[in-house]
Order: C-alpha cells, then structure tokens, then sequence
C-alpha cells in the first residue's frame, strides 16, 4: 500500500512539476519557436502582427492575433494564409525536451490565397527545408516534412488561380481535418455557402502526404446540398485530375442547383438521379461512361465526353425510352389551336443565345418523345451545334403518326434564321398542322417535301418572312367546315367534305403559301384550288372550284367556293361571280354568233368566226364607197 501511495505521489509530482514547467515559458517565446521550426521545415515565414499568449487548455500552445503565412515566391507578395487569430497546438513532450511539433492549426476568419503554377504545383506544397529529424512524413512523402494533425478554420475566404485560368473566390467557408498518421488518411468536413444556403462536404482523402505533394491518391466524397446528395469514389490529385464512380439524386433538382449557384429551369424542381464512371483530366477533358440520367420520369442512358476549353466541346450518345419534357416547354407548346394563338403568333423575343455556349455532337434515340409541341415516336436523332449554329437531323423521326427526314437550322450568329428541308410520308395532315400552326380543318395522310427558311427574333417575325417551296399528295380524307357538294346543290354550309385524293404544290414568299394547282377527286365530281394561305398573318384567301356532272347528261355544274379570314373563323361561301360567268360568256358567243350569221345573209358574203365584225362592216361600207366613187366617175 506504502508502494501504491508513493507510486502515485510521485506521478502527481512529476504532472505538476511539467505543468509549472509549461506555464513558465512565455508565450512569445514559444511562438517564435514555432515560427523558427515552421520557416526551417517549409521555407515560410509566419509572422504575428498581434497579441501573443500562451494557452493551456483546451489546447496547449500559442493564441496570436493578426497572423500571416508568406507565400511560395512564384505565387506573388500577397500571403498564402491570413487570418484574425490563430492556435497552434504543440506536443507537450517535445516541447519539455525544447522541441515544438506542432499538432493543431485553428483560425478564425482565415483567408487562404491559393494557386497552381505552370507546372501544375500548387503554392501549398511547401519548399523541402531541413526536415524534423527523422520525421515520419519527411521519410513517407520526401516533399511534404510538415504534418499537422488537426486543422479547424471558421469562417474562412478562398480564392483559388488555377495556372492559365480565371480565379475561382469562395466566402463563409468553414473546414476541420484531421490527420492523425502521418502515412494514413485524412478525414475532412467543410461546410460551403457558394449561394448562401450551406453545402456539407465530408471527405476521406488516403494517403495524404502524397496527395499534397502531387500524387494521386484514393478519395471518397459526399456532398450533401438543400434537396440532394452526390457522392464520388475513386482516386484524384490536388491538381484535379480524377477518375471514379460520381452518383447525384435529388429530390429537388432545382433547389440543389440553386445552393450550389447554379442557373437551371424551373422544369428541374423534380427528382433526379445521376451516375457515371467519370475521368478528368488537368487539361479539361471529362468522360462519362455507363451513363444514367433519371429526370422525373425520363430516363436516359449512355456515354458522353466535354472539353472545357473556351468554348465547351459535348459529344454524346444517348438513348431513351419514352421521355416527356412538355414540361421544359413551360407548357405552352400545345397552344396553337387556340388561346394566345388565336391572336397571332408570340411576339416576344427568342433568347437563342444557348445556341453559343457550347459546341455539341449528339446522337439521341428513344422511344416517344413529348416536347410540348410535337409528338414525336420512335425516332434517332443527330444534333450538331457549331459556333451558335444548330443542326437537327431526323434520321428519321416518327411524328404525326409518318416518318419525317431532313433537318432543320437554327442560325444565331448574325442574327436567329430558321429554316429546313424535309420529306414526309404517311403523317396525318390534321396532326402536322394542329401541333405546328393551330389549323385541324384538314384531315387525311400525306407524303410530300418541304424547303422552308425565316428569319426574326419573335416566332411572328419568323412566320411573316417565311419563304420556300414544296408539294404534298395525300390519299382520302375529309375538310371539316364545309360540304362542297351542298354548297353547290343548296347554298347551305357546315358539315365536312370527303375526298378520295388530293395533290397539291406550292411556294411560299413573305410568309404567304400559294398554289395554283390544287386537285381534289371526290365522289361524283373533281375539285379544282388556287390562292394564298397567310402562314405569317393567319388567315386564307382561297377559291375552290368544283365539277359536278349531272346524272344521265354531260352537262357540268360548276359553283366556285372562296375560303377568306382567319383560319380560326373562316368564311365559307360559293362564289356566284365566278359560277354564272361561264354562262355570260356562252350566251355573248351565242349573240356573236346570230350577228354574225345575220350579217353574212345581209352583206351576202362569208364572215369566218375568227373575223372581227366591225372591221367587216369597215370594209364593206368601203367596198360600196368604192363602187358609188366610180360610176359617178363613168367607172364599170
């Protein structure tokens, strides 16, 4: 028992006497000690503006104010690291033997002015001075002699200049990392505000000592944002070169984007899930492969790579199953038929300048594809876009239940210009023109071309400039509207027409459509059209001109049918002018005809159909002047 007591005595002693030890040395002199071993390990100064006070607990080291760390030399006189206060935690052992490690860094308000040269290292990486002797870190990593184990800043600013690049500044920042084995892993937490709202960042970063020197090294990393998580695994470098798994899911999309100061559509305030084993490299390029995209109920697959170079460079293959992005369109592509349509088309601007963001090569297939204004099925298609310049391929696309292939042109480098260049076949002319101009009255299926170009920065202005060419032929079909065979028989309107064949070509000039050719067949009689569709200011100006034959006779009727207004409310009406002209003119002929014959008894002479009858009278009233002339003169 004796023993026990003096045992005890004795490490209470020694613990005093240490503690008396430690509170004796003034604190300046322990932070110059700090301050020598740190200039002597990593070739910077650290020099304290402030106060200086030893602290015990809870940390045993040194409290300055008004603290700076110098920068590498190539990086510029600003230092790498300012900060309010800072602690520095030292190893009471070999601080009693007259060394200092220190094993804690904490700052208050710290701004860190980071930055990479032209050979990829950054200013972090510390110059190689004399190393503490036999140091674990100096014999692991021979580039980093340093090694604290803990540190913990609060409220801290970053700016970050990559070589060759645009700084990156980062405020509110606060980080912990602890690092307790030289040659182990470090575990970090940072809690970032790029918009306000906080974004946890908890990371496990292996073998650090070489990470910091320039290696790669295995990293695991979640970051956790309002309304998702992602997570990667897999190996990168301080430089920012990594390759792994990177998976995404949100409940929210938007409201992530919106935390990590991201522009996005209101459409992405949706689930949305991501994955991709992805590899980028220090130049700027990234590769995704085993690509998922999951947006709502969209779900697409596939591969993709980027260059980040001034102008990023996308290339992609995608494949879809039915996908629905009605949503994107802010649900006004199905207007057409009515509403805000039946006034005309939008006036307000086109913001195109997306078409410059990026230059892109991607291949999309996929099953069904809503896009707000266009059905499209089961269709594989190309975009290109090239220095604002967008190219869409259909090779081919299922729409309005045909095959449509050409491609269509978004031009906004001088301006925005539309234009294309398709042929159709089996598409129903109803859908094809309800889903693209708001008109339905047509019904049938068409195979046929269309070359068309605009230009404008309203959709008004593109269809008001409209110019191009084409043709159409459709099989039977119906109008809606009105019933040609009543209006020829009764003057009545309403009902549809039904025909068994319709061709057709046109040009297009100033928005206006025109055609002079149109054929209908129909049951009984043919149908022949011509005018002008207004496909800019939404109204028509067309006549048809129907044949019925009466029955057991080959007597043609023929009542012509002028279409004017808008499309929404045209008028209908036979065109009595135009039925009761041909009439006129035969019975002219026929009067013609009996004057002639008249004349030809009185004058006693033939007059041929094609004489003029008033040259015939001139030229007999001067035969019988001729003939009085010369017996008054003695003449035969």
């Amino acid at each position: 028992m004796k023993l026990i007591i003096r045992v005890v005595t004795a490490l209470v002693l020694t613990v005093v006497v240490l503690a008396g030890l430690v509170l004796l040395l003034p604190g300046e002199k322990i932070a110059r000690l700090a301050a020598d071993q740190l200039e002597t390990q990593t070739g910077r100064k650290l020099a304290f503006g402030g106060k200086v006070r030893f602290t015990f607990w809870p940390t045993l080291g040194v409290k300055a104010d008004a603290v700076t760390l110098s920068n590498a030399d190539w990086a510029g006189p600003e230092p790498m690291l300012q900060a309010e206060r800072l602690t520095i935690g030292v190893a009471a052992a070999e601080l009693l033997q007259g060394d200092v490690r220190v094993t804690e860094i904490s700052a208050i308000l710290p701004h860190l002015n980071l930055a990479t040269n032209e050979d990829g290292i950054g200013n972090w990486v510390f110059g190689s001075g004399a190393p503490a002797s036999g140091g674990p870190a100096a014999s692991s990593s021979g580039a980093l002699p340093l090694r604290i184990e803990a540190v913990d800043l609060t409220g801290a600013s970053l700016r970050y200049a990559a070589y060759g690049e645009a700084p990156v500044e980062m405020n509110n920042i606060d980080l912990s990392l602890l690092w307790p084995e030289p040659d182990g892993t470090v575990n970090a937490r940072a809690t970032l505000r790029p918009a306000g709202e906080p974004v946890e960042v908890h990371a496990e970063i292996g073998t650090f000592a070489a990470f910091l020197a320039g290696k790669v090294s295995s990293i695991g990393a979640t970051v956790t944002a309002p309304g998702g998580k992602g997570r990667f695994d897999g190996h990168a470098d301080i430089n920012g070169q990594a390759s792994g798994r990177l998976t995404f899911g949100a409940d929210d999309a938007l409201q992530t984007g919106v935390a990590l100061g991201l522009v996005l559509p209101d459409a992405l305030a949706q689930k949305t899930v991501f994955g991709a084993d992805v590899t980028y490299t220090a130049d700027g390029r990234l590769s995704m492969r085993d690509l998922a995209v999951e947006l709502g109920g969209n779900k697409l697959t596939g591969a993709a790579d980027a260059e980040f170079n001034k102008r990023p460079e996308i290339t992609a293959q995608l494949r879809g199953g039915a996908l629905d992005f009605s949503a994107l369109a802010g649900g006004t592509g199905s207007s057409g038929s009515g509403g805000a349509a039946a006034a005309g088309w939008p006036k307000g601007a086109i913001d195109a300048s997306a078409l410059g963001l990026a230059d892109a090569v991607i291949d999309l297939s996929f099953d069904s594809l809503n896009t707000g204004g266009v059905i499209l099925g089961a269709s594989t298609l190309n975009l290109t876009i090239e220095r604002s310049r967008a190219v869409l391929k259909f090779l081919p696309a299922s729409m309005f239940g045909g095959q449509v292939r050409g491609q269509v042109v978004a031009n906004n480098r001088n301006g925005l210009s539309v234009g294309g260049k398709l042929s159709f076949n089996g598409i129903r002319l109803e859908r094809a023109l309800g889903e693209t101009a708001g008109y339905s009255r047509l019904n049938g299926e068409a195979l046929g071309e269309l070359e068309f170009l605009g230009a404008g920065n309203s959709v008004d202005a593109i269809m008001r400039s409209l110019n191009g060419k084409g043709w159409l032929e459709a099989g039977k079909g119906f109008f809606t509207g009105f019933d040609l065979e009543q209006l020829m028989r009764s003057g009545g309107n309403g009902g549809s027409t039904v025909f068994d064949q319709m061709t057709a070509s046109y040009t297009i000039d100033g928005g206006n459509l025109r055609n002079q050719d149109l054929l209908v067949l129909l049951k009984g009689f043919r149908a022949e059209g011509k005018g002008r569709i207004g496909l800019g200011a939404r109204d028509l100006d067309y006549l048809f001109i129907p044949q019925l034959v009466r029955a057991g006779s080959d007597q043609v009727l023929t009542i012509p049918v002028r279409i004017t207004g808008p499309w929404e409310n045209p008028d209908i009406r036979p065109d009595l002018s135009q039925a009761l002209q041909p009439k006129i003119d035969e019975i002219e002929q026929e009067a013609k005809d009996r004057v002639r014959q008249k004349l030809s008894e009185e004058l006693n002479t033939e007059i041929a159909p094609e004489q003029d009858l008033n040259d015939v009278l001139k030229q007999r009233i001067e035969q019988e002047a001729r003939d009085q002339l010369l017996k008054l003169l003695g003449g035969d």
